[in-house]
């Protein structure tokens, strides 16, 4: 059986945790996803593949 996993459900999850545990955590986790979304709007992530 081949299983794939992918990054981002993991990624929201880990981050929806650390919310509840720790609500202040709130406005770094918005603020990184912000500036890695933007960088990777700026430069492209084209041959990139996060899966």
């Amino acid at each position: 059986m081949n299983m794939q996993i992918s990054l981002a459900p993991i990624i929201a999850l880990l981050a929806g945790i650390l919310i509840l545990v720790q609500p202040r955590l709130l406005n770094y986790i918005v603020a990184i996803y912000l500036i890695v979304i933007g960088l990777l709007g700026l430069f492209g992530a084209g041959g990139m593949r996060l899966t």
